[in-house]
């Protein structure tokens, strides 16, 4: 039994009772050690996200000429500019011939591999526990990432081959770290800690994109891979030692704090080693969320990936601007997912919404937004603050999909969160391995109208999946991930 319920049960002294009563009731605000679990993986994906962001900045600065066609009416005092920032450059580091093509694919090559990892991790991770999934993950990453510039400079072959096995173990990380809050996260409070989680991949790509220019172009565009590898080297330190599967292990979590997320769990069911792959095929509201997570995430990619290479080659900028200005939509998005998960949190703790409605209004404004901003971004491209604007705008609203459909899958299946999660990554890096080049196709066929292409297709996938999303997504258990089935994995 619960012990919040034995001591409504338990006739005992006013003076007992009165303590009892605090210790159950778990301490406000952030001093908990689930939220201080929550900076500390918003930490490890703020290393994550800037390693996987720093080559769309380092890669302007890697190329001789990243220059577009239409660059060819520019002034003649921005071309001198350009010209000296480039001879800047290879004063300092190596450069390479890489076509639009090449680099579409250089940069979607982080994705090509991962698609054997996500799975199988999700589901080591939810049955044997996420710290040292996570972990390995994080080392080899960094460590992968301390080699770029000599892959890069062995050759294309060697970059990419790279990338891929960094990917590979990105995924452990991104898809590891579910499976905690199965057992962390109280259902009143999981929407604000994987909020805070995940803001850490924003803040990562922000502070890579402000200083990643400055940094090309005063250390030179090594220095890039090779600082924020170190940091990702240096958020180790924290994880292991600091980071427990399970509360009950954790050797500094009260008692109070241990028996509220004990009590707040007692009704969900633990993670089985059985998977019930029939019914989780048929499963339609499933299937909602990893269409949505497929969609949702190829604007994401783009707006990723090509926010730098845009910015510099639509308003002529150097290096180092484009890389400033390109910060500025994913500090705003760090902001907006922690709110986003706070209200979603407000609206449900006070009962004005249902869950489900919740997970759709959230889920609707955010693709409807995202796509409306993002489709006009290309009529705004004669005005900077326009442009800018529009594309802090695009990342605002893609956050309200964080409280929304992209932690549905913790509703429907909480037992099965780690292998769920995995197979969203799949979805994910399906998206990732697709969308930059196939904006690096439609960009490099033409100069001019391509940017507006890649941002109709990119608007037109996501409605898609939000509609396939509003028409099947639930968010109560659903029947397979109540009970065992007698179908096995």
């Amino acid at each position: 039994m619960c012990p919040e319920a034995a001591v409504k049960t338990t006739d005992v002294s006013k003076e007992n009772n009165q303590q009892t009563t605090q210790e159950q009731i778990p301490r406000k605000g952030f001093c908990t050690v689930r939220h201080g679990l929550a900076f500390i993986l918003h930490f490890c994906n703020f290393s994550i996200y800037a390693q996987q962001t720093n080559l769309s900045i380092a890669i302007t600065a890697m190329v001789n000429n990243t220059a577009l066609p239409s660059q060819a009416n520019a002034s003649l005092s921005s071309q001198d500019n350009w010209n000296e920032t480039q001879t800047e450059f290879q004063a300092t580091a190596p450069a390479y011939d890489w076509s639009p093509e090449i680099q579409g694919t250089i940069l979607s090559s982080l994705n090509y591999g991962s698609f054997l990892a996500p799975i199988p991790t999700g589901y080591v991770a939810g049955v044997f526990g996420a710290k040292y999934v996570v972990g390995v993950g994080l080392i080899a990453t960094s460590v992968l990432g301390l080699l770029i510039p000599l892959a890069a400079d062995a050759g294309v072959a060697w970059l990419i081959v790279v990338r891929v096995f960094q990917g590979i173990a990105q995924v452990m990380v991104f898809t590891g770290q579910y499976a905690l809050w199965v057992r962390w996260a109280p259902p009143v409070e999981r929407n604000q800690l994987i909020s805070i989680a995940v803001s850490g991949a924003k803040l990562g790509s922000f502070l890579v994109l402000l200083v990643g220019g400055l940094i090309c172009q005063n250390l030179g565009w090594p220095y890039v891979f090779y600082i924020f590898g170190a940091i990702g080297c240096v958020c180790c330190l924290l994880w292991f030692p600091l980071v427990y599967n399970d509360p009950k292990d954790h050797p500094f979590i009260s008692a109070g704090e241990k028996s509220y997320i004990a009590c707040s769990l007692a009704q969900q069911d633990l993670p089985k080693k059985s998977l019930p792959i029939k019914a989780m095929i048929k499963c339609l509201p499933l299937w909602a969320i990893l269409v949505s997570y497929f969609c949702e995430y190829w604007t994401v990619h783009i707006v990723t990936s090509y926010s730098p290479t845009y910015i510099r080659s639509i308003l002529q900028t150097s290096v180092t601007t484009s890389g400033m200005l390109s910060s500025l939509p994913h500090i705003s998005g760090c902001i907006c997912i922690i709110l986003g998960g706070l209200l979603a949190d407000f609206l449900l703790s006070r009962k004005i919404l249902r869950l489900i409605v919740v997970r759709k209004l959230f889920t609707t404004i955010g693709v409807l937004g995202s796509s409306v901003v993002l489709v006009s971004l290309y009529w705004v491209k004669s005005s900077p603050a326009a442009t800018i604007t529009f594309l802090i705008l695009t990342t605002v609203f893609t956050s309200f999909n964080q409280p929304g459909s992209l932690i549905n899958f913790l509703d429907i299946a909480p037992r099965y969160a780690g292998f769920i999660k995995g197979l969203m990554q799949v979805f994910a890096i399906l998206a990732g391995a697709i969308s930059p080049t196939v904006a690096g196709v439609l960009v490099g066929q033409d100069s001019e109208l391509g940017w507006r292409n890649v941002f109709l297709l990119a608007a037109a996938i996501d409605i898609s999946g939000l509609i396939f999303y509003l028409i099947f997504g639930r968010a109560h258990v659903q029947d397979w991930a109540k009970e065992e089935t007698s179908t096995h994995f």
